[in-house]
């Protein structure tokens, strides 16, 4: 833990515990938003795509 003599002084960052941790899971939502809602758009726009393309062949 480099410089910190226990976990719990990691944990706390030198009284900076609190916006370090804070801002570390801001990041991590974040990041998940950005990958889950790339993934549902990308899942919605197949299902548009299969839902099209079956009226194109069941009008033909």
């Amino acid at each position: 833990m480099g410089d910190f003599a226990s976990f719990s002084e990691f944990l706390q960052m030198g009284k900076h515990g609190l916006y370090v941790w804070l801002s570390y899971g801001m990041a991590l939502a974040i990041f998940i938003y950005n990958v889950s809602s790339v993934i549902l758009l990308k899942r919605a726009f197949f299902m548009k795509a299969k839902r099209q393309l079956r009226r194109e062949e069941n009008a033909s």
